[in-house]
């Protein structure tokens, strides 16, 4: 018998914990299409606009407002209803002028906070890896997804290094540099959501590579390297918290 393919469907008690759902609520859930980010680091859009915003009481709702474009998702329009939204994206409602970023919470979830519209215009990627290609041209693989196809000054760049880029042009404005005094935010582990300074890398090679952050309370955190995600030098240059200029 041979292969049919990738299921397109999904039961509610087997979606990821962290989608902001009822698990008895009833029987399916809506599966992210492929895209982006994974199915288990992402929410689809309609799950985004029916349970996180609520700006539809029905899955129907959700992927009406979708399909006539109103729902942006890094500058672009998105009408695919399954488009999976994951870390450091940036959520746009233009009818209600309304912008938020994605970001890492406490307990496994991602928060969408409230942004500036100035804010929403870029967003920060994190370098996962980088590829040669012909003509001495490099290219640098994002977290999100996306790729960046530079020149020689792509030298300047590492692995875990940030880069701020411009929305939805992908122009590259800035760049952070991943290395101790920095300032960071835990994407995984137990401490996912915390945020603070990284103050020590630990000696491991490979995955297994840790690190120690200070949080503004003072208190030290110590986590795997791969879970952090450099947001500034000496602050961050994205709002982090609900109330922050």
């Amino acid at each position: 018998m041979g292969n049919k393919g990738p299921t397109r469907h999904l039961k509610r008690h087997q979606s990821p914990a962290f989608w902001p759902i009822h698990r008895k609520g009833g029987t399916w859930a809506v599966r992210t299409s492929s895209g982006p980010h994974s199915m288990n680091t992402s929410i689809p859009t309609t799950v985004i606009l029916r349970d996180q915003l609520k700006y539809a009481t029905t899955a129907r709702e959700a992927k009406s407002l979708i399909k006539n474009g109103k729902m942006l998702i890094d500058g672009k329009v998105r009408k695919d209803d399954r488009f999976p939204v994951g870390l450091m994206d940036v959520v746009t409602i233009p009818d209600s002028g309304e912008y938020f970023r994605v970001l890492p919470d406490h307990g496994g979830k991602l928060k969408f906070l409230a942004i500036t519209a100035e804010e929403a215009q870029f967003k920060l990627c994190r370098i996962t890896g980088k590829t040669s290609l012909k003509a001495g041209k490099t290219q640098l693989n994002l977290h999100d997804g996306n790729n960046v196809v530079l020149n020689a000054e792509a030298d300047q760049y590492k692995v875990n290094d940030v880069l701020k880029i411009k929305v939805p042009e992908k122009e590259i404005l800035d760049s952070i540099e991943f290395k101790e005094m920095q300032q960071v935010i835990i994407t995984g582990g137990r401490s996912q959501g915390s945020e603070g300074v990284l103050i020590g890398l630990g000696s491991e090679s490979g995955w297994k590579k840790t690190a120690t952050i200070r949080t503004p309370d003072g208190d030290d955190i110590r986590t795997l390297s791969q879970y952090l995600f450099v947001v500034g030098v000496n602050e961050p240059v994205i709002t982090l918290n609900a109330g922050e200029e």
